[in-house]
């Protein structure tokens, strides 16, 4: 499970989605925190970025040599980057707390760090693209600039428009993000009525079309509520606004188990973490680095070219057998060779 693990798509996903339930219940008044408590789990995300970063740092300078392992120079470039638009929205973060606490700026001065992370980031999903990186952060925010801009405007009362219309950015997303889903959902159900398809590629593609579905339909969910909600028109409270998003949370986090690219310099890990936690603990090694297939014996065995029927074969209970699962990592005990006779 954790041979294609992605750590910090998994902590930054965990970390928002218990920070999705905080605001949603200080919103509520449920409970009374102080809103620096409430961003708690933002704080330790950033921190995590901030400390991974420094890490990987100090071995980049520390280990000269290291530098030339593969694509080691693209991956650190690619923290770097990382970790100078999640200071950026560090800041942004900073800001919306001081106003929620005192009042004391406009709503346009606190989304400036963000619009401009907005613009930075085309700059870097063309980089991204061009380099064989992942830009998830970074395609937000480069696609919901105007999205930015007219929240900003409408907190501050600049502009009366309804909240409906405030979003019309975030509807064309949607709609967008719909139709892939769709495509995916039709891509899925010609691959399982062609015969020449084999049962990888169907299995992905249907596992790709339910991953869009439960991704997509809940935030179309939320956005709607959350519309209805500010326009007056919906009587409910925000965890109860915010509980379609807990679907795509979940659905995020359990991707983040399938997820191959992650940056191997975080932590300065140089490695997969699957691999460089099998180091660490070598316990794990022993005893999780294994894998059960169960094989059914009432399929019929062929003997000497005849099919043998489930009441000739001697058992038709089910067997477990265990496969070692091959993992690139250094071995626990050294290898002896046994001869055996012939």
């Amino acid at each position: 499970m954790c041979q294609d693990f992605n750590p910090s798509k998994f902590v930054v996903y965990v970390c928002l989605f218990i920070f999705t339930i905080l605001l949603a219940l200080r919103l509520d008044e449920t409970i009374t925190w102080n809103y620096w408590a409430v961003f708690s789990p933002i704080w330790f995300w950033k921190i995590m970025v901030v400390f991974g970063a420094a890490c990987g740092s100090y071995v980049w300078w520390k280990h000269p040599h290291y530098r030339m392992e593969g694509e080691s120079y693209i991956q650190y470039k690619a923290m770097m980057i990382t970790l100078a638009l999640h200071l950026l929205l560090l800041m942004f973060e900073l800001l919306v707390c001081d106003k929620l606490e005192s009042r004391r700026h406009i709503w346009i001065s606190v989304f400036i760090p963000l619009i401009f992370i907005s613009i930075i980031s085309i700059a870097v999903c063309i980089w991204a693209v061009k380099n064989g990186r992942s830009f998830d952060l970074e395609l937000f925010c480069s696609v919901n600039i105007l999205q930015f801009i007219f929240l900003a405007l409408r907190l501050d009362n600049f502009i009366t428009w309804e909240w409906e219309v405030v979003f019309v950015p975030l509807w064309i997303l949607l709609c967008v993000s719909l139709v892939g889903v769709l495509y995916s959902i039709i891509f899925a159900g010609i691959l399982l009525r062609a015969p020449e398809i084999n049962a990888e590629q169907r299995r992905n593609s249907t596992s790709s079309a339910i991953g869009y579905t439960f991704l997509v339909i809940p935030i179309l969910i939320f956005q709607v509520l959350l519309t209805n909600k500010l326009d007056g028109q919906l009587n409910l409270k925000y965890i109860g606004v915010v509980s379609p998003l807990f679907l795509t949370y979940t659905q995020l986090i359990l991707m983040s188990f399938s997820n191959k690219r992650s940056n191997k310099w975080w932590f300065g890990i140089r490695k997969n973490f699957c691999h460089f936690l099998f180091d660490v603990c070598p316990c794990f090694q022993e005893y999780c680095n294994i894998s059960y297939t169960v094989q059914d014996d009432d399929m019929p065995r062929v003997v000497n070219g005849a099919s043998e029927s489930p009441e000739m074969q001697p058992s038709n209970r089910r067997r477990a057998s265990l496969v070692i699962t091959k993992i690139h990592s250094k071995p626990i005990v050294p290898i002896v060779s046994i001869e055996m006779p012939d």
